[in-house]
Formats: structure tokens, C-alpha cells, sequence
């Protein structure tokens, strides 16, 4: 069949417990998904022959052989440029390795492209493609889950730099002196404040220096999930994490804006389930720190993707370019 013909791409997200899959029309839509486990091996081929697998009875199962044009995937520590994961130290085969994933997998696809990226850079082509971003050539995404992280679109296309690691906005230094310890070896990163688990660190933290009435010190094992709905009900020390977690972003974002002048910054992920609780206190420091030549210009948006599709979506989108 002429690739002209083609009308699929295969999206895959990849985590340290599960892998996701999805075939996608060019309409945007999830025809066929499933998942795997991602953990269960630790050699790389065992894994990739597991993975392959599981993607051909996909797309067998919705009827579209010989119509699919690529795969795209998205992974943690995935170089698009060298279509590598690099020591990927929560994915049980890739640790302390570097796995040619993208070869490998086309391999045992019996040759079909694979095109490889990091999750974020990942939201961001799901957001230019499907979501927020549609129209906009000058945006940045950045993902507040577990960790932070960021893809960058500059004119168009997407940041990669000289290595293929470009945009990690999350390791940004944000608090220079007495900052919290960063699992990159850094200290004051963005990440160790504005992820899931800075959000927790910093209830546990208000809640040590006051004694302020809080439910969230009836939980064991707090999480971010826990506080957001706390500071949804109106609990005060959760809403206090919030308008801390949200100017420190802001101040954040004021940087990213002067070194890209993006048309927008969007939010993408659990912790962006917040919604207003961040949105307010982040966008009052942005414009306070902000450079006065990009004051109340650029946009601060969250996530139009829909939680179930949007790591596939985001994955699928690098293999239109195939």
C-alpha cells in the first residue's frame, strides 16, 4: 500500500510500571488501546519482543494492518536525535543501560519507523496537534506529575538541542540558598517544589512549623492528591501549599518567558488538576517578576487532552512527521 494510503500512527507511553498503547486516526481519535506491564523484564529484547507483541494484536484487533505509517513513543530519558533510552533508572531494562529502542522496536515490527521522545516533549506535540496549542508555533508545555518537566516549541518545532535533552526546565534552579535536595544531584530544582511530591514536602512542612487545624494531619501517608481535594473543601493549610507552590511556578515561568517569548505556557498534569488553586497565585508572580515588555501578554492555559488519551496522543504525534 502507498504510504499516501496510510491513515494510523501508533502511540506508546512507557513508565516504570506499565506501557500504554494506542492506534490513532488523523483525526486525532483512539481507535484501539491497550496496556502492558513495563517492569516485568529486565533485558531490553526480551522486553521490546513483549512489547512488539502486544502492539500487533492491537492492530490486528482493529483492522487497520498495513495502514499504520509509524510508532512514536514517549519514554523517560528517551533521546529523539539518537532514538535512545538513556539509563533510564525506573525502567527495570533500561537501567544503567543505553537501549537503541527505536531500532530495535522497528526490527521487531518487521520494519515499520519508530520515532522516539521524552514524555514531555511528547505532551507538548499532543498539545500542537490535539489540544491547547492547535495554531500556536511559539509555546511551552510543562508536565507537573511525580517529577516536572517540560517541551519546549519554538517557531514550530520542538527544542532539542545539541545532545537531544534539551528543555529540562524542571531541574531550573528556584531557590538558590537552603534548597530542597533534588533527585538530578541538584538542589532548589523546580521539580523538588512544584511536583506531586513537593506539593506533599510542602504541607508537611506548614504543618510542622504551625498549629494551625488541618485535616491533612489525619493522613499517614499524605499525597498531592490528598491536598488538592483538602484545598478544594477549603482547608486553609492546603491552600496555603498551593499559593506557595504557585508563586514559586510563576517566578519560574517569568524565567522561561525571556529566554522563548512564547504565545502561551500550558499546564499538563495531576498536579494541574488543581486548576484555579494554582492558576491564580501563579499567574500574579509571573506578572510581577515577568520582564514589563512580556507583562499580561503571555497565556497561561491548561491541558485540553483528555487524561485516558493523552500520553498516547502526545506519543502518536512524532510519528506523523515519519
Amino acid at each position: 500500500m502507498d504510504s499516501k494510503a496510510k491513515n494510523y500512527v501508533v502511540g506508546i507511553d512507557i513508565g516504570g510500571q506499565s506501557a500504554k498503547l494506542g492506534i490513532i486516526d488523523r483525526r486525532g481519535n483512539v481507535v484501539s488501546e491497550t496496556s502492558v506491564v513495563s517492569n516485568r523484564h529486565t533485558d531490553e529484547q526480551e522486553f521490546v519482543d513483549y512489547l512488539a507483541d502486544a502492539l500487533k494484536a492491537l492492530i490486528n484487533k482493529a483492522g487497520v494492518e498495513g495502514e499504520v505509517v509509524g510508532v512514536g513513543v514517549g519514554a523517560p530519558c528517551a533521546n529523539y536525535r539518537r532514538g535512545t533510552i538513556d539509563n533510564a533508572a525506573n525502567v527495570t531494562w533500561a537501567s544503567g543501560k543505553i537501549v537503541p529502542f527505536s531500532e530495535m522496536l522497528s526490527k521487531a515490527l518487521g520494519g515499520i519507523p519508530v520515532a522516539l521522545t521524552n514524555d514531555a516533549n511528547a505532551a507538548a506535540l499532543g498539545e500542537m496537534y490535539y489540544g491547547a496549542a492547535r495554531g500556536m508555533k511559539d509555546f511551552i508545555v510543562i508536565t507537573l506529575g511525580t517529577g516536572v518537566g517540560s517541551g519546549i516549541v519554538i517557531d514550530g518545532k520542538l527544542l532539542y538541542g545539541y545532545d537531544g535533552f534539551a528543555g529540562e526546565l524542571g531541574h531550573v534552579r528556584v531557590v538558590r540558598y537552603n534548597g530542597r535536595p533534588c533527585g538530578c544531584g541538584g538542589i532548589g530544582c523546580l521539580e523538588t517544589y512544584c511536583s506531586a511530591i513537593g506539593i506533599t514536602r510542602t504541607a508537611r512542612e506548614l504543618m510542622e512549623t504551625s498549629d494551625e487545624p488541618s485535616v491533612l494531619r489525619s493522613f499517614d501517608n499524605l499525597t498531592a492528591k490528598d491536598v488538592q481535594e483538602a484545598a478544594f473543601a477549603g482547608d486553609k493549610i492546603a491552600n496555603k501549599v498551593y499559593e506557595f507552590t504557585g508563586k514559586i511556578l510563576g517566578e519560574a515561568l517569568a524565567g522561561f518567558i525571556a529566554f522563548s517569548a512564547p504565545q502561551a505556557i500550558i499546564l499538563f498534569g495531576g498536579v494541574a488538576k488543581a486548576r484555579r488553586l494554582l492558576y491564580d497565585p501563579a499567574v500574579k508572580a509571573m506578572n510581577e517578576a515577568v520582564c514589563p515588555l512580556w507583562r499580561d501578554k503571555v497565556q497561561l492555559l491548561f491541558s485540553e487532552l483528555k487524561d485516558s488519551d493523552a500520553a498516547i496522543l502526545g506519543s502518536s504525534a512524532i510519528a506523523w512527521e515519519l
